[in-house]
């Protein structure tokens, strides 16, 4: 099945693209997600190929019957499909097809003055840390974690996060799926300085701006989420499930919140398992009492005899 007509065979190839396969929460939705931004601080949704007049790749995937919605954002395109057929079914011939079209040199945004932008829009979030607010967009920014202590760590991965440091009071900054957790100074209260924030971000995002570099994508591995400290593949059983009920339990209700919760390690000895907090959660006031209350009451009655404690590192 050829899903793609060739109508730039002229064009110049500017980059080798690689595409990856990525199940969503929504079954009808999966993410073709390249190892190279596609648009940077823009999202596209595109509902039937009328519609996707300005985008030829989305015009292009619209070709393929079984396809309702399509996304582009970032360093992916989202599908959405259509009853008649099972992602299993196709994903791969069409992960193959977008690759070969990117490759080609053909355009994936070609008239953004006429593209239907999603309309941006920031919401403010407290946290359970009086010293962080999470700043929830509608549209996604990143996938993965990335978390800045100060502008150094920022400037090669995130423009974003650098803008960001160029304000005296911001101490550090956490971005995730649609949010940036921003934790500031204790000299300034959030009254000062949450309206300047939050209008700083809507006007960055619409302006098409970067949140990510490709040096992002490609060392993602070292500047998001700290959960491959530890490879699965070499944890005990007794672990997996620790990370299990973790994952399952837990980490929706700290992102939440505006941070993020990761499996350091075990110690059979003590019974005592530590786990990684970033984002609002780091440094928290309140997170050794989310520890003893929440976490290791969880963990303690779901594993009995086998957790004593829990104990929290600050990434």
């Amino acid at each position: 099945m050829v899903f793609f007509y060739n109508f730039a065979k002229n064009s110049q190839k500017v980059s080798e693209f690689n595409i990856s396969i990525q199940p969503t929460k929504n079954p009808k939705i999966i993410k073709f997600v390249a190892n190279t931004f596609l648009v940077q601080g823009e999202s596209f949704e595109f509902k039937n190929i009328d519609e996707a007049k300005s985008s030829p790749l989305a015009q292009q995937l619209f070709y393929l019957p079984f396809v309702k919605t399509v996304y582009i954002s970032q360093n992916f395109v989202a599908l959405e499909r259509f009853d008649i057929v099972e992602w299993e079914a196709v994903q791969e011939e069409v992960a193959n097809s977008i690759t070969t079209y990117l490759n080609a040199g053909n355009p994936i945004i070609s008239d953004r003055q006429t593209a239907k932008k999603i309309a941006v829009s920031i919401y403010a979030e407290s946290t359970p840390n009086p010293e962080a607010l999470k700043f929830v967009a509608n549209i996604p920014l990143v996938d993965g974690l990335f978390e800045f202590k100060n502008k150094k760590e920022a400037i090669p991965i995130s423009p974003l996060a650098q803008s960001l440091f160029d304000f005296p009071f911001v101490k550090e900054v956490f971005i995730s799926s649609n949010y940036v957790s921003i934790a500031k100074v204790a000299t300034i209260t959030w009254q000062e300085v949450v309206m300047e924030l939050r209008e700083f971000l809507k006007e960055y995002l619409e302006a098409g701006l970067p949140i990510l570099t490709d040096e992002a994508l490609n060392n993602m591995a070292s500047h998001t989420s700290k959960d491959k400290m530890t490879p699965k593949n070499t944890l005990t059983d007794l672990e997996k499930e620790i990370v299990s009920i973790l994952d399952e339990y837990v980490k929706p209700a700290v992102a939440g919140d505006g941070g993020h919760i990761a499996f350091e390690s075990f110690d059979v000895e003590s019974q005592t398992v530590r786990v990684l907090l970033q984002g609002a959660c780091s440094g928290c006031p309140s997170s050794t009492v989310t520890l003893k209350n929440g976490i290791e009451t969880m963990l303690k009655q779901m594993l009995p005899g086998k957790v004593s404690s829990v104990e929290a590192i600050n990434a």
